[in-house]
C-alpha cells in the first residue's frame, strides 16, 4: 500500500510587479473565516450563520532579499500590495494583495535578512504547473 502526502515546495518566494524580491525559507498558512450568527426573535438559539469573507494569515521564516532587491534599495517596511508565491510539483499556489502585519528581523553586516514576516491576503489561487 503506498501512502500520498501532501507535495512539498520547492521554492517560495516574495514578488512585486513581477519581480522576484525576496526568497523564503518556510511558510505556514491560515485560512481564516468569521461568521455572523442570524437570530430570530422569539427563538432561543441561533437560525443561522453566514460566512463572511475569507482572509489567510501566512508566518514567513528566513526571508532573504535578492541582490536584485538589494540593489534597488527594497524596504520591507515599505512594502504593500505584494504577491507570495508558492511553487510545489504539482502546482503553483499564489497569494495575492498581500500586506504584511508584523515584521520580526535581525541580520548581519551586508545582508538584509528579516527572521519572520506575518502577511495578510484576501486572495488564494491554484494552478497547475
Amino acid at each position: 500500500m503506498s501512502v500520498i502526502g501532501f507535495p512539498t515546495s520547492s521554492d517560495i518566494y516574495i514578488e512585486a510587479e513581477g519581480r522576484k524580491l525576496a526568497v523564503v525559507q518556510s511558510y505556514r498558512a491560515t485560512a481564516m473565516r468569521s461568521e455572523q450568527v442570524v437570530e430570530a426573535f422569539g427563538e432561543s438559539e441561533p437560525v443561522a450563520t453566514i460566512a463572511n469573507q475569507l482572509t489567510y494569515r501566512l508566518e514567513l521564516t528566513r526571508l532573504y532579499a535578492t541582490d536584485e532587491a538589494i540593489s534597488d534599495g527594497i524596504d520591507f517596511h515599505k512594502l504593500s500590495n505584494f504577491s507570495l508565491v508558492i511553487v510545489k510539483p504539482d502546482r503553483r499556489v499564489i497569494y495575492t494583495g498581500c500586506q504584511w502585519s508584523k515584521i520580526e528581523e535581525s541580520g548581519e553586516l551586508s545582508q538584509m535578512v528579516a527572521e519572520r514576516i506575518t502577511v495578510v491576503s484576501s486572495h488564494r489561487t491554484e494552478m497547475a504547473n
